[in-house]
């Protein structure tokens, strides 16, 4: 995120802010990004091969523009959800349908939960929440590698890289000091399943040389490897403090997690994020309670929160056998995705669906959500106008936004095959 954070007391401003970054969204075409200088940063961290020539789409040649009343509002959001979560009816209400696994909380917060979010001209509407949310290392990196083409870019690129990543280094820490204490921390493990072949193994050992230059030896391993024996997880004898968690096995039952779960559930290691993390925070039936004035009024969920959340997250609803005629008939205005998925893996659009895919959704565990639509960024290919969706995901610890990307994408949903989308920095005015 690269943000002048002052709040504005000329009359009409925020209206004025509005109007510049929709206008710069739909009539900026500028490519902001300096490619040469993102290539030599990921070179000079020993990445394997070329990154940009592998991934093609990862990253957007153009920046993206945010109003400052569409980052407050994005703020505020955050902000009234992590209250609303942290109400003891809240959690009670949750960890009664949690995995048992989910149920076990040594302290950690949670590192890089994203909040991702459609804009409007008003404000911003929260699409879902997603711990192990990827691509902070990377869009970190992709902020300090763009070349200002207007003023408002000249105001916001002074303090980059090496700020995020010292902030993203101090959440680690804390992670281990919420668990461990004033003990040292000395050893990371990045674990994934056969992490070299993931789509952001890139991100990893981004994470792993930061890790290391700062005094914290780093490993990337497949959980298959690890072995827990007395109260210690090791990979080939050497004992691992802390766990940076990578893994969509969200509450580790596949077996090849078994020492890692292990682990987690005795206290050997520190994990972040985890099973607790993920049921507080990313199942989507989350986004029914956070939805639902009656139900947060219930919970004990302050006035101000309530019409926040209200006035921040579409109205969401599950989809059972005896709702599915009425949603079918509606679907054309709602969006529909599984309660414990990710990555937009199995969403669909209501307008889209096929009966098949419907009967597939009513027998599976699934929420419907009031659609709200993607703004758009303008984009040149080949000298040709063009316009790409976009969402923003908020990058947050313990509450707290560290870094904000945009992701540009055409289709249902987002992805990284889209030419001229991907990763794109986001400037707020």
């Amino acid at each position: 995120m690269t943000n002048n954070d002052a709040s504005c007391e000329i009359p009409g401003c925020e209206s004025l802010s509005s109007m510049i970054a929709t206008r710069l969204n739909e009539d900026c075409f500028c490519q902001t990004l300096d490619r040469e200088r993102l290539d030599y940063v990921l070179r000079h961290d020993q990445l394997q091969g070329d990154v940009l020539a592998q991934h093609p789409q990862l990253f957007s040649n153009i920046a993206t523009f945010v109003s400052h009343t569409q980052f407050t509002s994005i703020k505020n959001a955050i902000e009234a959800i992590e209250r609303t979560i942290a109400l003891p009816a809240f959690n009670d209400s949750v960890m009664r349908e949690a995995h048992s696994h989910a149920r076990v909380n040594h302290g950690p917060k949670g590192a890089f939960m994203g909040y991702d979010f459609h804009l409007s001209t008003d404000g911003a509407r929260l699409i879902e929440i997603n711990t192990n949310a990827g691509g902070a290392f990377l869009n970190a990196i992709l902020l300090g590698a763009q070349k200002a083409c207007c003023p408002p870019m000249d105001d916001a690129l002074h303090s980059q890289t090496q700020k995020l990543f010292d902030d993203f280094v101090s959440m680690f820490r804390n992670e281990w000091q919420l668990q461990r204490g004033d003990k040292q921390l000395r050893r990371i493990a990045i674990i994934d399943h056969n992490p070299e072949a993931q789509f952001l193994y890139p991100e990893f050992v981004v994470a792993q040389r930061l890790f290391n230059s700062h005094g914290i030896d780093a490993i990337i391993v497949d959980p298959q490897e690890l072995a827990y024996e007395n109260q210690v997880l090791s990979h080939l004898g050497q004992p691992i403090d802390l766990v940076y968690n990578r893994l969509t096995d969200f509450y580790l039952t596949d077996p090849i997690n078994i020492a890692l779960l292990n682990a987690y559930l005795s206290g050997g290691v520190v994990v972040t994020p985890n099973p607790y993390h993920h049921a507080l925070y990313a199942d989507k039936r989350h986004l029914i309670i956070l939805s639902d004035r009656s139900t947060l009024d219930a919970l004990g969920c302050n006035a101000d929160d309530a019409r926040t959340l209200i006035d921040s997250i579409p109205s969401t609803i599950s989809v059972t056998t005896e709702n599915a005629s009425e949603l079918w008939s509606g679907r054309k205005g709602l969006f529909f995705k599984p309660a414990c998925g990710y990555g937009s893996k199995a969403t669909y659009r209501g307008d889209k669906l096929t009966t098949k895919v419907w009967r597939d959704i009513v027998a599976g565990n699934y929420v419907a959500q009031t659609s709200v639509w993607p703004s758009e960024r303008a984009i040149l290919l080949d000298g040709v106008e063009s316009a790409l969706k976009m969402d923003i995901r908020a990058y947050s610890y313990d509450g707290r936004i560290q870094l904000l990307a945009a992701r540009l994408y055409q289709g249902q949903t987002t992805n990284f095959r889209t030419r001229g989308g991907g990763f794109a920095p986001v400037f707020i005015l």
